[in-house]
């Protein structure tokens, strides 16, 4: 039992003396000489930089905040539509992310597809997306396939056609 209390001091003693050893006397915006002494001041500049509230600005206007859901996002939106023909494999919208599932046509079931796109930037713009096209070839069995990236003309096309209709979306919704 003495030895376990000893055992348990001596783990104190040091955790407190490395706690103690971090503090170096320096808090974070606590240097007085940048600040004015008058209360009302400082109060003035903090609401200035917005970084204060008023009890009386909770109760005016709107309540809540803003939030950006998927039916929002033109891009996101237009993706969706562009590629309504294909089954999704994964879609998540906070990862920026939608997988289709392989899709092919019924005059050729040994060759499918496969597109990923991924959102870089809600804005849109050439840059705001990344299109990636994968094509697979089967002989005769599922299990005899070879996978390969395309980056040809398909992959521009979705591309634009994509930012065509997130404009579309965009000058509707300014138009309201």
């Amino acid at each position: 039992m003495i030895l376990k209390n000893t055992i348990n001091s001596i783990l104190f003693s040091i955790f407190l003396i490395f706690f103690l050893n971090s503090c170096n006397g320096k808090l974070p915006g606590a240097d007085a000489r940048k600040y004015d002494p008058d209360p009302k001041k400082r109060v003035a500049k903090n609401l200035e930089e917005g970084r204060g509230f008023r009890i009386n600005d909770a109760f005016k206007g709107e309540r809540g905040g803003t939030f950006d859901f998927a039916s929002s996002n033109e891009l996101w939106r237009a993706s969706l539509d562009v590629v309504d023909f294909m089954p999704l494999s994964s879609v998540n919208y906070s990862g920026g992310i939608i997988i289709t599932d392989w899709y092919s046509m019924e005059q050729n079931p040994n060759e499918s597809i496969k597109i990923s796109i991924r959102f870089l930037t809600n804005e849109i713009r050439s840059d705001a997306l990344e299109v990636k096209i994968f094509n697979r070839k089967c002989s005769d069995t599922i299990l005899n396939c070879k996978f390969t990236e395309t980056d040809g003309i398909l992959t521009a096309e979705i591309k634009k056609e994509i930012l065509k209709k997130a404009a579309k979306y965009k000058s509707d919704q300014d138009k309201k």
